[in-house]
């Protein structure tokens, strides 16, 4: 579909096409994960979820690189990002991929996108940005390289133990997520006694 000048919508510019993709490959993730202890299935789980992943980057770069921001892209984009690592946080745990003192990484990564998401959401009423800072790109970046190591079967390449490189990681995503949601705490905070 296009317009009268030959242009898609910028609902359909691919940028946006990518980021609904990320978003409808959660449930698949999530089936995928929910799927019997099956290699074939972790295996197929990681691929959708390294793909999803990967659009993460490439959304933002194209839409800006093609100057096809648009509102419904600043919003969806950061939707997108957390139910793919809320849902697949979530999945690992019920399938026991992370247990015991672990689980404390997941529930301070979930916890801080849960208070950063409403922090926006208030700051958002008083016509006030939370921009993304480069530390939360990283912060995003480990949470999707720990869950793709976590996702693969543990034993699945014999030299690499993913299970050990996907929970250090994790670690470093709940530090960086800890960093991450002071600093926008700190930014916000200020807003919020001013009022």
């Amino acid at each position: 579909m296009t317009s009268m000048d030959g242009t898609r919508p910028k609902h359909l510019s691919l940028p946006n096409l990518l980021t609904y993709g990320r978003v409808a490959a959660v449930p698949v993730v999530a089936a995928l994960l929910f799927w019997p202890l099956d290699d074939w299935a972790r295996w197929s789980a990681l691929c959708v979820f390294a793909i999803a992943a990967i659009t993460d980057f490439f959304d933002g770069y194209l839409a800006r690189a093609w100057s096809q921001q648009s509102s419904l892209g600043r919003m969806l984009d950061p939707i997108a990002d957390k139910l793919l690592v809320a849902i697949t946080l979530l999945m690992l745990v019920a399938d026991e991929a992370i247990t015991g003192i672990n689980m404390w990484a997941a529930i301070i990564i979930l916890s801080r996108e849960i208070l950063v998401s409403g922090l926006r959401e208030f700051l958002a009423e008083l016509r006030v940005s939370l921009p993304v800072t480069r530390v939360a790109k990283y912060k995003t970046t480990a949470q999707l390289l720990a869950l793709g190591f976590l996702i693969a079967p543990p034993q699945g390449v014999s030299f690499i133990n993913s299970e050990f490189i996907g929970l250090g990681l994790l670690w470093a995503a709940a530090l960086l997520t800890l960093y991450t949601g002071y600093d926008y705490m700190r930014a916000g905070m200020k807003h919020v006694m001013d009022e």
